[in-house]
């Protein structure tokens, strides 16, 4: 067997059994690779990181993903270990990002979808925060949708940067600290994050509070920005996000938007969020807005119309292999991708 999962001649199985069919995915760490479980077919996400990385993290990761097994939108591991020259998690294979919907969705998400988004969203945060984690990285493409009769539960994925906030036993916080380096994506970052703040519960949670307005807008007021320099590029994200009230980034959308964030940056380091109350603020608002909790994402009747299409043509083409990234030209619907 060779060393190298890419080449096409060679059958790299992971796990004794795990066998590596096609790259689906990359990151800093590695690859990520659709598998097929030979011994029963079922297929799994694996991802691959050389152990001569720099800065290794898939044995934490690994390690994080095992604490947090059972929880509702949490995907399951089967295997961790090493392979070869890799490092190797074995996982779920889940649905596409948040991100990949909503490029296919034409950049463009109804309320009633960021609204039912919103709800498993922070349901899935808190779940991580109850067990002394906060993510840090809380963007579109660290959500997922899972497949089958998964396919309208959204996953929350990729703990390599999360962080112990507090003491298992005692619930003893960290401690509130300055002159840290930016974790995470420049994009979604809290305030705080920005000016070095230690994070905490707060900041994902208003990371949280930009992913929303992302969707209901389109995009927010400091993408694009252009810098000679990473670090200046930051330096200008921080400003314009800083410079950019609440209620200006919010404007044109329900109250409960602005009402979530100004919540969140008004939390101190160390505060417990109130889920609940940030549940309910959107909740209410979907049931004042006279919407059924009925699970159809706007993607859902996209694939619908797809499907029917495709029924009716004789022309059609094959329907995307499991893994697959959608075509946004063709419209055609997002299969399966991985759990990253």
């Amino acid at each position: 067997m060779s060393s190298n999962p890419s080449s096409a001649k060679s059958e790299f199985i992971v796990g004794g059994k795990y066998k590596l069919i096609r790259k689906i995915g990359s990151g800093s760490f590695g690859d990520i690779y659709l598998s097929v479980n030979i011994t029963n077919g079922e297929e799994a996400a694996v991802k691959l990181e050389s152990q001569k990385a720099r800065h290794p993290q898939l044995l934490y990761e690994s390690k994080l993903y095992k604490i947090l097994q059972g929880g509702i939108g949490i995907p399951k591991i089967r295997w961790y270990g090493q392979e070869k020259d890799y490092n190797v998690l074995v996982m779920d294979l889940l649905g596409p990002s948040l991100e990949d919907l909503f490029n296919f969705c034409s950049r463009h998400l109804s309320m009633k979808t960021v609204l039912m988004l919103a709800d498993q969203m922070i349901g899935r945060v808190e779940f991580v925060h109850n067990k002394n984690f906060i993510h840090r990285d809380i963007k579109p493409d660290n959500f997922l949708m899972g497949t089958n009769k998964h396919c309208n539960k959204l996953y929350l994925i990729d703990f390599g940067l999360a962080k112990k906030y507090r003491d298992s036993r005692t619930k003893q916080h960290i401690p509130y600290r300055e002159d840290k380096n930016l974790t995470g994506t420049a994009r979604y970052a809290s305030i705080n994050a920005h000016l070095g703040i230690e994070q905490s519960r707060r900041d994902d949670m208003e990371s949280l509070g930009y992913v929303l307005m992302y969707f209901n807008r389109n995009n927010l007021p400091w993408q694009g920005l252009k810098a000679a320099t990473k670090k200046q590029k930051y330096e200008k994200i921080s400003e314009k996000k800083m410079s950019t009230p609440v209620e200006v980034l919010c404007k044109g959308f329900p109250a409960e938007f602005a009402m979530y964030l100004n919540y969140c940056k008004g939390l101190r380091f160390d505060e417990a969020p109130d889920y609940m109350y940030l549940r309910q603020l959107f909740r209410i608002l979907f049931r004042t807005l006279n919407y059924q909790y009925d699970y159809i994402f706007d993607w859902t009747a996209l694939k619908q119309k797809a499907a029917a299409a495709q029924s009716l043509t004789s022309s059609a083409v094959t329907t995307p292999g499991t893994a697959q990234l959608v075509s946004q030209q063709k419209r055609e619907p997002p299969r399966a991708r991985r759990g990253r």
